[in-house]
């Protein structure tokens, strides 16, 4: 196996890539590229509207985000996904997630909450994807799942023209495995099978997006976002297309971008 590449940053399509020393280097950058995106709107418009992905990955770029200047009281939050049927008390749920590392951190004027247990889920659909359509959104704090996946959009179910903004979907049996082995979970049988989750192009409406992929563990979705052909395969290529995407890796992710050099964009 190849080392990393030596090259620092280079370009994939669109996409901008940073290759930082460590997952703390990385989320630190993610931070600082999401804190500008956002100070920026607010300068612009006096708010600014996010959507922010979960999981353990994340935690680096929360955590730095957290701390830096930024007018938390003019920012709306939503979440990408959240699991059919589980409470929001759940220590798997990504509603508690989002309370506990953001919500009860840095007090946004708003967070909206995907309420995977809804009593009518198709109503539940509605009602947030009127939310995420009513305004623009201005940023997408996106990871790439270890099969590929953005939000809960799995290789066998994405769709790059997904008429709709929200819905409910089955989770591949790699996203459940991956639930397991990040620990929120202690066995497959325990993972639901079905969540609700923001579409491909739901995601794609945020003016920018700024992913955080960090680990081992996400080196072959990182591997083929960047170099497979641009197709729901792998759900994650999409960020080659978006017009202001940065990915944020750490060199254990970035193991397996053997022919890196062929992106360098000097």
């Amino acid at each position: 196996m190849s080392s990393a590449p030596t090259a620092r940053e280079f370009q994939v399509d669109r996409a901008r890539v940073r290759i930082c020393a460590s997952a703390g280097e990385a989320g630190r950058a993610a931070a600082q590229r999401a804190a500008e995106v956002i100070s920026a709107a607010i300068s612009r418009k006096g708010q600014a509207r996010i959507i922010v992905a979960t999981g353990n990955s994340q935690i680096p770029l929360i955590d730095a985000l957290a701390g830096c200047a930024v007018d938390w009281s003019r920012v709306d939050v939503f979440h990408m996904d959240e699991y059919a049927g589980l409470s929001a008390s759940h220590p798997a749920s990504f509603r508690r997630w989002i309370r506990e590392r953001v919500e009860e951190r840095v007090h946004p004027r708003r967070v909206f909450y995907l309420a995977g247990d809804a009593a009518d889920v198709q109503a539940e659909i509605e009602r947030y994807s009127k939310l995420l359509l009513e305004a623009p959104v201005d940023a997408a704090l996106v990871g790439f799942g270890e099969n590929g996946h953005i939000a809960f959009n799995d290789p066998p179910f994405a769709d790059f023209h997904d008429p709709a903004t929200v819905k409910e979907v089955v989770l591949d049996a790699a996203s459940r495995r991956q639930q397991v082995g990040e620990g929120h979970f202690p066995d497959l049988n325990s993972v639901p099978e079905r969540a609700l989750t923001i579409t491909c192009p739901g995601l794609f409406r945020a003016e920018h997006w700024i992913c955080t992929v960090p680990e081992r563990r996400k080196a072959e979705a990182v591997r083929n976002a960047l170099t497979w052909e641009i197709s729901e395969r792998c759900p994650a290529t999409l960020v080659r297309l978006h017009p202001d995407a940065r990915v944020f890796l750490d060199r254990d992710s970035a193991s397996l971008l053997e022919q890196a050099s062929e992106f360098v964009s000097h």
